[in-house]
């Protein structure tokens, strides 16, 4: 039977270490990622989803537990064979550059590509079906400076797309967005799940179109981190635990928060 699993974090503990202090922001974390899954990571302001992010991507080390992708520990992966097997988009500001959209995209073949950096044809063809994947072939020439902030997001998922890795992981990656462009992103997570068999994990604020659209949820909370598809955290209350507010309640039948 093929193997599903590409990441898998056991008893994992994150948080910061300075000199001989260790500070721990959640700990006995279990969390896997499977092929062909759309999964989102949610929780209230400042729980430590980007610390788990940066633990599960080998950024930073985990206080205790072990953090595995394709069944080796992650802080002994070198940095190629991490970079061929996993790709991150994080929410940055882009370094000042002429590239056009096709530029941008093409370095994701960094991982790949000889040392001075020139693209194959095989390269060539990864960045042409990232952007065919994507639906951006209108703005492959445009400057990268010269597109909207939510078509920028789409380029950069195509530079992670271009990287061809079983995994890729978003942090926060509808922050700017409006409404239109958040579901349009979200649509494509979805559809490039689905098409490429890829894993995407994501951090998101948008609970309500993630319950919609994920096929898993990573909820952290004050007490524990659970995952499992939204209906069944629905059925088991979990949402309810999310905001410590009277005022912000969870509708399970309706499936979204509502304003008491």
């Amino acid at each position: 039977m093929e193997n599903k699993i590409i990441l898998q974090g056991s008893q994992i503990s994150i948080g910061y270490s300075h000199k001989k202090e260790k500070t721990i922001i959640a700990s006995n974390i279990d969390i896997c990622l499977e092929k062909g899954k759309l999964i989102a990571l949610i929780g209230a302001n400042g729980i430590g989803k980007s610390t788990l992010l940066r633990t599960i991507t080998g950024i930073q080390k985990p206080i205790s537990g072990t953090v595995l992708l394709n069944g080796q520990n992650i802080q002994e992966i070198g940095a190629l064979t991490l970079a061929q097997n996993l790709s991150v988009v994080l929410t940055e500001k882009l370094p000042p550059s002429n590239l056009t959209v096709f530029e941008l995209i093409a370095l994701g073949r960094q991982p790949y590509t000889n040392w001075i950096g020139k693209l194959t044809i095989e390269d060539i063809t990864k960045v042409n079906e990232a952007i065919e994947l994507t639906q951006i072939s209108h703005l492959a020439a445009k400057r990268h400076y010269e597109i909207s902030d939510g078509q920028l997001q789409i380029v950069l998922i195509a530079r992670a797309l271009a990287q061809d890795t079983p995994l890729i992981i978003l942090d926060e990656p509808t922050t700017h967005l409006d409404l239109l462009h958040k579901v349009v992103l979200f649509k494509l997570l979805k559809k490039l799940t689905q098409e490429t068999q890829k894993c995407i994990l994501f951090s998101t604020h948008d609970i309500d179109m993630a319950i919609q659209l994920s096929d898993e949820m990573i909820i952290m909370t004050p007490e524990n981190i659970v995952q499992d598809q939204p209906c069944n955290l629905i059925l088991k209350g979990t949402f309810n635990t999310l905001f410590k507010d009277e005022h912000i309640i969870f509708d399970a039948s309706k499936g979204k928060f509502v304003i008491s």
